[in-house]
């Protein structure tokens, strides 16, 4: 009855917004750059960090003794990318926050007492590096929304199954908030877009998940949770560097995107596929006793393979 609770509480948040955002034109207007053609909504993602605030209401005492300090990383990386997805800042403010909410992050996981100070740097870009590329891949219709959630359902199994390394419900809110987010935009037109606020908002709490269980079982194998999406990234900033380009430049070279704007597969298909793969590459991670390194050949053998070659192919169909 609670879940069913929050998630009429997480519907009603979300329309709110969209009365604002429409009020004060909160718009993503379609560019060449774009995978959609039509104006949307942007910000629906700001219901990741309302979940938060929910959870807050509904748990103050385990708010106040474990998670004020994720709380308040996740709180200031999702203003700061408010305010971007409304008016655009300078990247030296956005780098500040954004290091301020992975120090706050580190702190609330016990990295910083669990591991020597040389990796503490190492962690710092890891987390800045898939903070971003979680920003990247979110340019289609319900890829943030479905690949969040086959991650976060692996992570609740995980909890529940596997290894207790958090609270239930810390899993189960951000699951919810996903939900009620996919409603409104794994649509072939989408109600709204997630934005930085919502890219940002997800990727933070899946890491922090993530950072939790690595720091909780010492097993560094769960990083792969989020495997196709480091792979995707990874490859197509080679790609880049390779062509010369400006790797901080927006750009349409992701195989999604590839997909999206030129071979014409739908949004819902593409997300849904990522999703998938990502989900039995999940399964895999969680049986296997494998060492580590053996794990990351059977994933990104294929994986990488597969890859480049629907990549190779579509440049070659379309003269990329």
């Amino acid at each position: 009855m609670e879940y069913i609770l929050i998630t009429i509480i997480l519907f009603i948040s979300i329309l709110i917004y969209f009365k604002i955002a429409d009020k004060y034109n909160i718009i993503d207007k379609p560019n060449h750059r774009s995978a959609h053609t039509q104006i949307t909504l942007r910000g629906g993602g700001i219901i990741f960090p309302v979940a938060f605030i929910i959870f807050g209401l509904f748990n103050p005492g385990l708010v106040i003794e474990e998670y004020w300090s994720f709380g308040l990383g996740l709180l200031a990386i999702c203003t700061i990318s408010f305010i971007d997805d409304v008016k655009t800042l300078s990247n030296k403010i956005r780098l500040a926050v954004h290091l301020i909410s992975v120090i706050l992050l580190l702190y609330f996981t016990g990295a910083f007492t669990l591991t020597p100070f040389w990796v503490w740097p190492i962690l710092f870009v890891i987390i800045i590096g898939t903070l971003n590329a979680y920003n990247f891949m979110d340019g289609i219709n319900g890829m943030t929304g479905v690949y969040s959630l086959a991650t976060l359902s692996s992570l609740a199994y995980i909890n529940r199954d596997i290894i207790k390394f958090t609270d239930n419900d810390f899993i189960y809110y951000p699951i919810l908030a996903c939900i009620v987010f996919l409603f409104f935009n794994f649509r072939k037109k989408a109600k709204c877009f997630a934005g930085d606020v919502g890219s940002m908002g997800i990727g933070f709490w899946v890491i922090g998940l993530i950072t939790l269980l690595i720091m909780k079982t010492g097993e560094y194998k769960y990083i792969l949770l989020l495997s196709i999406y480091g792979m995707e990234v990874v490859l197509t900033i080679i790609e880049r560097l390779l062509l010369k380009e400006n790797i901080f430049e927006a750009h349409r070279r992701h195989l999604y995107q590839l997909f999206a704007n030129e071979k014409k597969v739908s949004h819902l298909v593409i997300s849904g596929i990522y999703a998938i793969l990502q989900l039995v590459i999940n399964i895999f991670l969680i049986y296997s006793q494998l060492p580590l390194w053996t794990i990351i050949l059977i994933i990104f053998i294929p994986a990488g393979g597969i890859y480049l070659g629907l990549k190779w192919n579509l440049k070659k169909e379309y003269n990329l």
